[in-house]
Parts: C-alpha cells; structure tokens; sequence
C-alpha cells in the first residue's frame, strides 16, 4: 500500500526526444511546424468532406474518420511535448500519465481497424463496382467505423489499467516523448514478464490480421487492376491505391516494431523516433497524401473557396 501510494503521488519525469536532441530548438520548432501543418491540412480535409456533398460516398467518409483520428492522435502528443520545451518542465502527473496513454491506445488502434475498412472499401470499389452500394451501404459504413471505436476503446482500457496498475518505486524519467507501456514497463518494481507476453501476443493479434487483409485486398487489386482495358481507369485506380499503401507502410511499419518486437529488444532512442514519426509526421502527411493527386478533393476545394470565400471578397 505505501508503494501504491507514492506511487500515485509521484509525478512522472518524460525525457524524450528534444531532451536527447543535440539541436532541442530546432526539433522543437520542427515538431511545431508538424503540429500546425496536421491541424491546418486535416481540419481542412475534415471541412471539405463535411460541407462537399459530393464528397459524401464512403471513401471520403472513411477519409474524414482518419483525418480525425490523426488530428486528435497529434493534439494528445504535439502540444505538450512542445509546451514542456518551451517552460522547462517535463513532469507529468500520474493521472495525466494514465490519460495520454489511454487516448494515445484509442486513436491508434482505431486507426490500426480503420485501414483495413479502407483498403476494403476500395476493393470493392475496384473488383466489384456494380456491387458496391450494397457492400458499402450505410448501414456497413456506420458498422466500420463504429467498430474502430469500440473495439479500440476497450482495448486501451484494459492496457491503460493493467499498465498504471503496477507499482513505480525506480527512477521517475520516463525516456520517451509520451507516456506509453514500453518505457512505463521498464520503471515498475514489479515482475512484468508475463504481462510483456501478454502484450507482445495482443500486439501480433491486433497488427498482423489488419495488415494481411490490407495486403489480400491490394493483391486482388493489383490483379483487377492489371486486366483493366482503360489506360485512363488503371492510372486513376493505381495513383488512389498508391496513396492509400504510402499510409498503411507509414502506419503499420513503425506500430509493429513498437509492439511486436520484444521490449527487452527495444532502446529509448529507436523507439523516440518512431513514435515521433508516427504521432507527429504521419498524421501531418496523411492528408497531404491523399489530396494532392485527387481531383475530386482538389475540385472540393475549389469549389468551396469559389462559395465561401471569393463572393466575399468581390462584395467587398
């Protein structure tokens, strides 16, 4: 009971990656240019899917869940890892310890649920186009993304409790740029070996069967593709599922060297740089991915700056 309780009331110390940079100012003002291009290209992929009614089929729907899940991903690492930086204090309370990891868990592992739907989506859209509004009805796209949430959820509950509920008498630095069960794990004064397999069995579970059924859906694509007759209709099916592996390579490549490698294997530095890639770079380039080569985003675009936004300056 003692343990628990200074456990509880000790703040944790995250020394992460600005604190091992040997340039910390320009890694801040790095992951602040980061942080603004994810809220400014995100919030605008969510605004031009939301007011487009053209953009509301379920690729774009699907799109607009990601985009929110990288900008709620970013906003639970970015502006703290920045703020700390900047007021020279790197604490973190126990409480606060416990949330950002439980949000972290939800929005990626939703994100993990999500690609595959994605990839499925355009499966159908490709190999079976005269079927796709009975597979991709409503009804099935409200079950997709309710299901990235549920499950996603639970999930970081039973993480966040069984994580936060060893006791940490060792060193307060948590060597990592957020609160996550890795870096957690190796300051518990406790036995973790078993809860460490437990994870690492979750971890293979939860990543490999979502990126083999992104992998299966882009191989019978890649076949449908291949066959197509229109040179015009394989590039514009091409140049959409390009983009889509260039996220799903971005997402899954760091995530599974995170939690399916061992953690006796991993070292504070590897895994600094990956988390900083995946919370910070990849919710930054996602949008910009899937927009620049889209004509119908870049028309949406277009159209919503004509509406909105010359109108009122040609009344001025």
């Amino acid at each position: 009971m003692e343990v628990w309780n200074v456990t509880l009331r000790s703040d944790f110390i995250l020394v992460g990656i600005l604190n091992d940079s040997g340039f910390p100012e320009l890694l801040c003002a790095t992951i602040t240019v980061f942080y603004l291009l994810a809220l400014t290209s995100n919030g605008l992929l969510l605004l031009l899917i939301t007011m487009d009614s053209r953009l509301h089929v379920p690729m774009y729907l699907l799109l607009r869940q990601l985009s929110l899940l990288d900008l709620l991903l970013t906003s639970v690492i970015a502006p703290k890892a920045i703020m700390d930086f900047l007021c020279g204090d790197n604490s973190i309370s126990f409480a606060g310890c416990a949330l950002q990891m439980f949000l972290e868990l939800i929005l990626g592992g939703a994100e993990d649920l999500l690609l595959p739907f994605m990839a499925y989506d355009r499966y159908v859209a490709i190999c079976h186009p005269l079927n796709y509004t009975t597979f991709m009805r409503p009804k099935v796209l409200w079950f997709m993304v309710t299901t990235t949430w549920i499950v996603s959820s639970l999930s970081a509950l039973v993480y966040t409790s069984y994580t936060m509920h060893y006791p940490f008498c060792k060193s307060r630095m948590v060597k990592h740029l957020f609160c996550e069960i890795p870096p957690l794990l190796k300051l518990a004064c406790a036995d973790t070996s078993r809860y460490e397999l437990l994870v690492y069995v979750m971890g293979v579970m939860f990543l490999i069967p979502p990126l083999a059924m992104v992998l299966v859906s882009y191989t019978l694509i890649l076949f449908t593709v291949l066959r197509m007759p229109s040179n015009e209709g394989r590039k514009k099916a091409l140049v959409t599922c390009s983009s889509h592996l260039t996220v799903v390579g971005m997402y899954y490549g760091p995530a599974s060297f995170i939690y399916i490698l061992p953690i006796s294997f991993h070292s504070p530095k590897q895994d600094n740089i990956l988390s900083f890639f995946c919370t910070i770079v990849t919710p930054a380039l996602n949008p910009l991915i899937y927009s620049l080569r889209n004509k119908e985003v870049m028309g949406a675009l277009r159209r919503i700056f004509g509406k909105y936004i010359l109108p009122s300056h040609s009344s001025n």
